[in-house]
């Protein structure tokens, strides 16, 4: 296995784009500062027609996950209460359910307290500062800013003139640049990327495994291509969201290092951009208003998300 401090690709990728300090020693949110009130402004002014896409999967037991990660469980939902009558008989008669998952189970954000790599967080944050019964003290979920800001589909799939991105696929900057052209806009400060591979199309005939892991996703060159374009997110519609196995041999999750740890980027994952990517082609425009606030979870190192694309 390699980790980070002994690959000299990723050090390097790494210095070029760290943000610590950036915002200052006390900062807790990293890029989501760059979502300011002109970029909501001016994403409100891409809505047109105003139809409105849903982006998440479904909340349920035969979810996305196959234990290929531990501890990440599907939502198990129970009724506490089935038409009960609490105030006496013939009373309004009330139902409640409670769930138990993971809070990356289905469509989500990582926080940036969710990975960390020689022994730091976000902003030179001590990773120990995770705690088993107080989860994030820093960085938490919950620190997200209402995250509403334009949206940008990067469609590299169709912009391939791919259905999806075969298992081996690394998205690569030059990728993201096709991607960009296809789309007909400039990714700018404060967008919120959405980058669409296809892989989701598996899970939604079927085939989980096969959704899982061999995956396409994110080439370690891209973190350098978001950052010179000051983007506040980025999600897509795979379960790991970069490239797995991954490209350098035994180096797991480096994008994952890189945005979350080095950027302070949030990422998201098992976003559903099929019905988007459709709407986009039909309206000619692939930019958005995107609602996609994080549920605030106190000391969450990650958590659901419903997003909503508005054109």
């Amino acid at each position: 296995m390699t980790v980070p401090a002994q690959c000299p690709e990723f050090a390097e990728i790494a210095e070029r784009v760290n943000n610590w300090g950036r915002w200052g020693a006390d900062d807790e949110i990293g890029t989501l500062n760059l979502v300011t009130d002109e970029v909501v402004r001016e994403a409100a002014a891409t809505v047109r027609r105003g139809r409105r896409v849903p982006l998440a999967l479904p909340l349920q037991q035969d979810g996305v996950q196959t234990g290929l990660i531990p501890g990440r469980v599907n939502p198990l939902h129970t009724m506490v209460a089935l038409n009960l009558e609490m105030f006496g008989p013939g009373t309004v008669a009330t139902n409640d359910d409670a769930v138990t998952m993971g809070l990356q189970a289905a469509t989500h954000w990582d926080g940036l307290a969710h990975v960390s790599h020689g022994g730091r967080l976000y902003n030179g944050r001590p990773a120990r500062t995770v705690t088993a019964h107080g989860g994030a003290a820093f960085s938490g979920i919950e620190k997200s800013r209402p995250l509403v800001s334009r949206g940008v589909l990067l469609d590299v799939a169709r912009a391939r003139g791919e259905e999806q991105l075969a298992d081996g696929h690394a998205v690569s900057p030059e990728d993201l640049d096709v991607a960009e052209e296809f789309a007909g806009t400039r990714v700018r400060a404060g967008d919120i990327v959405l980058v669409r591979t296809g892989q989701l199309r598996r899970y939604l005939t079927g085939d989980k495994n096969g959704y899982a892991y061999p995956s396409p996703g994110l080439s370690l060159r891209t973190p350098e291509w978001f950052h010179a374009r000051d983007v506040a997110a980025v999600a897509n519609d795979t379960l790991t969201f970069e490239i797995v196995p991954p490209e350098i041999e035994g180096l797991w999750l480096p994008v994952h290092a890189l945005h979350l740890v080095e950027m302070g980027m949030l990422q998201g994952q098992n976003w559903n951009l099929e019905e988007l990517s459709e709407t986009c082609a039909e309206e000619g425009r692939h930019t958005f208003l995107l609602a996609a606030q994080p549920e605030p979870f106190m000391g969450g190192t990650g958590a659901p998300v419903a997003p909503v694309a508005v054109l």
